[in-house]
């Protein structure tokens, strides 16, 4: 904003000593010469993540490309500018944008604009699409893989009549993709294999709208992206503590939907362990943000650990879940 502002003031600074007696009053654009350019008009936009629990802006380094969509006060589709260099990782990055005078809706994705990216448009907004009609859906190819961030924000701008500058704001972003790790320890320390055991997340959250809400279309099984075993070292009896792991990855969670965790053995089907993902998830929201919605919690964290206890019979008897520095310990019985 300041480069345009400084241009504009220098050439009027110059049109003032050229043709003062002239423009003695006037204040408008149209009292200088017209071969002078127009004012700058138009919105300079700045994009935010600090909606995690860090509180802390992450857009720089988790934003890799940009989308931005513009409908006017009606909803009424006018374009689309992106952005996919480097550029984004700069803290001070910014979008310039040439628009008269008007109401304006902007839509932001991150993530949708990369040659990686997971989530593809419904229909590709064009002349004549309507913002309520905007939708983004998971690409079916890319369930069961590691999911491309998504990250999803919006905001409203008005530029008023006769502006001689750029209106100023930033553009908030949430993240829509979650990453679940589950780990599968036996109680009497015997070793565990990854591929003895069947792990999914079930949910209905592909297909989300114009405001980021999910739409129900039907469940999708989201299964690991990745799969294995780790150790912990030497236990007190000199015996190699080894335990299962699988990763996931899926979109937004909204406490609306009920998704289940569901682990099984691979032989026979037997359930280890099935349970409903969100009540557990919320178990770790720290008494610190005791004043925080179940959902906006759910949408500022994306990175979630469990570990099970698993007993003879391969029956989970205990759970740690982990956040950041919080960690929940629950028993089979307490839920």
């Amino acid at each position: 904003m300041n480069f345009f502002k400084s241009i504009f003031q220098s050439r009027l600074v110059g049109a003032a000593l050229l043709a003062a007696p002239a423009i003695v009053g006037l204040s408008s654009c149209d009292a200088f010469d017209e071969d002078l350019d127009p004012c700058p008009q138009g919105v300079v936009l700045r994009f935010r993540y600090d909606y995690n629990l860090e509180f802390a802006n992450a857009f720089p380094s988790q934003v890799d490309c940009l989308t931005l969509l513009i409908y006017d006060g009606n909803g009424n589709y006018i374009g689309k500018r992106s952005e996919t260099s480097a550029a984004l990782a700069d803290e001070h990055y910014s979008m310039t944008i040439d628009l008269p005078q008007g109401d304006y809706h902007f839509v932001a994705y991150g993530g949708m604009e990369c040659d990686k990216s997971s989530f593809e448009f419904v229909k590709t907004p064009t002349t004549g699409s309507l913002l309520s009609n905007l939708q983004v859906e998971l690409n079916p190819d890319q369930v069961g893989k590691n999911l491309h961030p998504l990250f999803f924000g919006d905001l409203d701008v008005t530029v008023k009549p006769d502006a001689m500058d750029y209106v100023c704001d930033t553009v908030p972003m949430m993240k829509d993709t979650n990453n679940l790790r589950v780990v599968l320890q036996q109680l009497n320390g015997e070793p565990l294999k990854a591929a003895d055991f069947d792990f999914k997340v079930v949910d209905d959250n592909t297909l989300m709208g114009w405001n980021n809400a999910v739409i129900a279309t039907s469940p999708t099984d989201y299964t690991p992206w990745s799969k294995g075993e780790v150790s912990t070292g030497l236990t007190e009896r000199d015996d190699e503590l080894v335990m299962a792991y699988a990763e996931m990855s899926f979109p937004r969670l909204v406490t609306e939907n009920k998704p289940r965790l569901v682990i099984t053995r691979h032989d026979g089907n037997e359930t280890v362990v099935d349970i409903p993902l969100i009540n557990y998830l919320l178990a770790l929201k720290s008494d610190v943000l005791a004043s925080m919605p179940s959902q906006e919690f759910l949408d500022r964290e994306s990175r979630w650990s469990m570990i099970f206890i698993l007993d003879s019979r391969y029956k989970w008897v205990a759970v740690h879940i982990k956040v950041r520095d919080w960690t929940v310990r629950l028993n089979n019985a307490e839920f």
